[in-house]
């Protein structure tokens, strides 16, 4: 049977967001803009008060429950509300060594190339991101990690995150958008990372910088917790809902990617209000949830997520979001629950537009 509802959870401890010092880095190609400035007080550190474990349902993946966020009905629709980015950008090739960072890319044009370079729309309701599809099926077995092990939670941290890149390359390269992997900080504690402290003071969370393209995460911090912040695994120890969270990360490098997060910042700069701000971030945040759970059903048959283990992932997503007195930031738990759902479920990038869905499943 699964559990009584929790207590309420005490009010989490909130660190400083990443994105106050990111300033756009520059595209590839070398078009784009530099965007100087202080994004207010957001925090932009995903609250995960987590609760207690809970002996979940069992089912079937023939019997799905369709998630209330359904954003559009078409694939692709031409809008005019966003303009698109006029900027043509061209294929650039990323390399990486045995251990798993990032060596750059070609910068170079080729000048004898004499293929069309596609325009790319980098708005938030009609970028060119949502044509892509779905993430195709990548082997990716885990095996039997114990999140206990800094050692082994590392390491399958960074074998997965090989099977993200599989995925994710061959969609985004299909649309001509630029893809280059990111690059992985993780620490058995804490650390120091280009966008400031990991985790945050009292916190859990992992974070992606976009200055750098970089996610850093503690594998004792998400796993034990920190400060007033319990741990991911007092929720579950089952290793893919911390793979999850990291897919959650990679989804915000496909935003980085795609030009959503430039056109998201942007629009925050704009907004002069903290509700107007908070609403574009929760949007914001829940795409990202929505994009890893796609990937989390692209390596469904082999990592393996059973239906009994994705009932495990709905239920954790159940219960991270923002509580009550804190930053409402990322989005409900019931939202966290709806866009995962959604993700996982349609598994199709149009499916994760949260800029057309409604303000109630955005809250």
């Amino acid at each position: 049977m699964p559990p009584a509802p929790p207590a309420p959870p005490p009010a989490p401890l909130q660190g400083p967001s990443p994105y106050p010092q990111w300033q756009p880095p520059r595209r590839r190609s070398g078009a784009g803009a530099v965007i100087g400035g202080i994004f207010g007080a957001i925090a932009v550190a995903f609250v995960g008060i987590i609760v207690v474990a809970a002996v979940l349902r069992g089912g079937d993946d023939s019997h799905m429950v369709s998630p209330v966020a359904l954003p559009t009905s078409t694939p692709y629709e031409a809008r005019t509300s966003e303009p698109a980015d006029p900027t043509p950008t061209a294929s650039a090739t990323s390399t990486a060594d045995a251990s798993g960072d990032s060596q750059g890319s070609d910068e170079t044009a080729d000048t004898t190339d004499t293929r069309p370079r596609r325009v790319l729309n980098t708005s938030l309701t009609n970028n060119t991101l949502y044509r892509a599809g779905s993430l195709p099926r990548v082997s990716c077995p885990a095996g039997s990690t114990d999140i206990y092990s800094n050692a082994q939670l590392k390491a399958l941290i960074l074998k997965t995150s090989r099977c993200l890149d599989k995925g994710w390359a061959q969609i985004l390269r299909q649309q001509g958008i630029d893809w280059r992997r990111p690059g992985y900080a993780i620490t058995s504690t804490r650390g120091r990372g280009a966008c400031g402290d990991f985790p945050s003071a009292g916190g859990i969370v992992p974070y992606y910088c976009p200055r750098n393209e970089t996610i850093y995460a503690s594998t004792s911090a998400m796993v034990r917790g920190s400060g007033r912040s319990l741990g991911y695994g007092q929720l579950t120890n089952w290793h893919g809902g911390i793979v999850s969270m990291m897919a959650h990360e990679y989804g915000h490098h496909v935003q980085q990617l795609s030009g959503l997060s430039n056109t998201w910042w942007e629009k925050s700069l704009r907004s002069t209000s903290r509700s107007g701000r908070l609403a574009l971030s929760r949007r914001f945040e829940l795409q990202a949830t929505c994009f890893g759970a796609m990937f989390m059903r692209s390596v469904s048959a082999t990592y393996p997520v059973t239906p009994a283990r994705r009932d495990t992932l709905y239920y954790f997503y159940s219960r991270v979001g923002d509580w009550a007195g804190a930053p409402r930031d990322h989005g409900s738990p019931a939202n966290n629950n709806r866009w995962f759902r959604q993700g996982y479920e349609k598994n199709k990038t149009f499916q994760c537009n949260t800029w057309l869905a409604p303000a109630s499943t955005t809250s």
